[in-house]
């Protein structure tokens, strides 16, 4: 049955699409090319609309701008960048729908989740305000701050909630803190009056929530925009009283900010604070400058605290005020540096000194390391927060282009350099070392300048037993001598060939890198020190013997210092007995991965049987 009724179908005529005519087809095209420019023409109007909507908004006129880009959206209703332009003009719940509006025309449209974010953020609907902002991870570092101002306004709702139930149930410290306050914010007292009060206060507030009352009871702008305190906290001090006052304004400073993120973004943002800070630091009272960095501590001990600290001070004006600190013999130098140690860790600090490090911050550290009366443990502190801020090319270059810097790293090189260094010198010697060699990275004419000086104290300490020390001054040695000839026959003069080739009898790996590096330029640039090789390293057992080494950069100096020495008479003949030729060969003929091992090799393989024909009779 089914068969017949196909045959049956078969011979039915199917007849095809009906023939679009010249002129149907001409009015298709000519309406998608009305719709086009009608297109473009709303797409312009739209454009024109939202810039006037930005004009409007800029000056603070919302209606006028919720105007131009409602209308914007009637001439383009796909355009969606105008819904969420109109969302942060209108009332949180409006803005949601704008914001829907926008993922509607473009579900990826960040700026669409953003504003939904800040939308449930006013409303207080904390739940909805992660999931709309966590949408998009793949821009994290785009989010982050909203995210941490979600959390930051969720914590401070709560904070103050409660704040304000302990008020109106009438718990003793709340209602108390508001009283002292309202007794504070009389004017015109004498100085004494207000710094008994605040007392009383630090005294209350002894929680989180107390800080919060402290918040919400205006109690930043009665203290901070007190006339006769803010004259007393930029002054000197001398005066017991106003001392008492400067005292109790630190205390109450830090209790109110201790673990209250709030409340130390809105202290650290009046305007009043920044000179007040700077003053304390340099105050005649020592009980004054040690509050003022417990206070500043505070601060420096979270990332958060430390991101506002850099963001309302001059790095500069704060490193200076702090290493003064630092020269004082007693607790302030100690909290001086703990803070400087903290802030140099933060990119943000890093980027400011980029552009800034050597007129205004160079100077603060160069001035502790020529101070003779700081202690020990601080300069060595000190050397090593130098040291991390190497690690920047861009601040290290900074460094290494002061010769006063250099000057002052050679000083405390010559006061160390004693046969008989206490422990405390040597830990001194062997950070200042290391922030030199890293210093070295660098190629620049201070370091020529300074070429002779430097190696002149390191080829001292290459009799020392202490094998960091050893190393890092070799190290040294490696890196100062390629920039400076003069240093090169200085250190053949003084005998460095002898002593290289018994670090590399005996030293470790790391020494032996530098001391081969520092033998294969000595042989370059020194026919003498070529000789001295020849003399001291007995048919070149010690080179031969670190051809066999595993590290390649070891290998490749060691085929150029030997192909250095083969110039002189009777050296290639010293090694027909060892296997050099094989050696060679093997590095030479591509066993090595780095090009200029290769090419030393093939270059000292050259010189051998240039200077002694018996090596190619031999391989014959």
């Amino acid at each position: 049955m089914i068969l017949s009724r196909v045959s049956h179908c078969s011979s039915l005529k199917i007849r095809g699409p009906p023939q679009l005519t010249d002129s149907f087809i001409a009015v298709l095209e000519k309406d998608a090319n009305e719709r086009a420019e009608n297109r473009r023409q709303n797409k312009t109007l739209a454009n024109a609309l939202k810039d006037l909507g930005n004009e409007a908004f800029a000056k603070g006129d919302y209606e006028t701008a919720i105007q131009h880009y409602s209308e914007g959206i009637e001439k383009l209703k796909d355009m969606q960048v105008l819904y969420t332009n109109r969302a942060q003009v209108k009332k949180y719940e409006n803005a949601l729908s704008d914001c829907e509006w926008a993922l509607k025309c473009d579900k990826r449209f960040v700026k669409a989740y953003v504003h939904m974010g800040k939308a449930h953020l006013g409303m207080k609907n904390y739940e909805e305000v992660s999931p709309a902002y966590k949408i998009l991870k793949f821009v994290s570092i785009y989010l982050t701050g909203y995210l941490d101002q979600v959390d930051l306004q969720e914590k401070k709702d709560i904070q103050e909630q409660k704040a304000l139930q302990d008020l109106e149930a009438g718990v003793e410290d709340a209602v108390l803190i508001a009283q002292l306050l309202t007794k504070r914010s009389k004017t015109e007292q004498s100085p004494l009056y207000y710094s008994g009060g605040i007392q009383f206060l630090v005294r209350a507030i002894k929680d989180c929530t107390a800080q919060t009352l402290f918040r919400t009871s205006n109690g930043f702008s009665i203290i901070g925009d007190n006339c006769i305190i803010n004259r007393i906290l930029i002054s000197k001090q001398a005066d017991t009283v106003e001392a008492d006052l400067c005292l109790s304004i630190l205390f109450l400073w830090e209790v109110i900010c201790i673990g209250n993120e709030q409340n130390q973004h809105v202290l650290i943002s009046h305007p009043n604070v920044n000179s007040q800070i700077l003053a304390l630091l340099t105050s005649d009272v020592p009980e004054i400058q040690n509050r003022t960095l417990d206070f500043i501590n505070v601060y420096s001990t979270t990332e958060k605290g430390r991101h506002l600290l850099l963001k309302h001070f001059n790095p500069s004006r704060l490193f200076e005020r702090l290493t003064r600190c630092v020269t004082l013999k007693d607790v302030r130098a100690s909290a001086a540096m703990e803070i400087l140690d903290s802030l140099t860790k933060e990119e943000t600090l890093r980027s400011y000194f980029r552009t800034n490090f050597s007129s205004e911050i160079l100077p603060s550290f160069t001035s502790l390391l020529e101070n003779r009366s700081l202690a020990l443990v601080y300069m060595k502190e000190c050397i090593a927060i130098m040291g991390h801020l190497t690690e920047d090319a861009v601040i290290r270059r900074h460094i290494a282009g002061s010769l006063e810097f250099w000057d002052s790293c050679l000083l405390i090189l010559e006061e160390c350099n004693s046969p008989a260094l206490g422990e405390g010198n040597r830990d001194i010697l062997a950070v200042i070392l290391g922030l030199m060699f890293n210093l070295l990275l660098e190629a620049n004419s201070e370091i020529k300048e300074r070429g002779v000086d430097i190696s002149r104290r390191c080829l001292f300490l290459l009799s020392s037993k202490d094998g960091v020390i050893l190393t890092r001054s070799v190290g040294i040695l490696s890196r100062v001598l390629p920039q400076c000839n003069a240093a090169v026959e200085l250190s053949v003069q003084e005998g460095i060939v002898k002593k290289l080739i018994k670090l590399l009898k005996v030293g470790g790996k790391k020494t032996s890198l530098y001391a081969i590096k520092v033998l294969a330029v000595c042989t370059k640039e020194d026919t003498q020190a070529r000789r001295e090789v020849f003399k001291h390293d007995k048919n070149f057992g010690t080179l031969v013997n670190l051809l066999r080494s595993k590290d390649e950069i070891t290998v490749g100096n060691t085929a150029l210092c030997l192909g250095n020495c083969f110039d002189l008479p009777g050296a290639a003949s010293a090694l027909l007995q060892s296997d050099i030729l094989k050696l060679l060969l093997t590095h030479a003929g591509g066993n090595s991965s780095r090009l200029s091992v290769q090419q030393n090799a093939a270059i000292a393989l050259g010189k051998l049987c240039s200077a002694e024909p018996r090596y190619v009779s031999n391989q014959k």
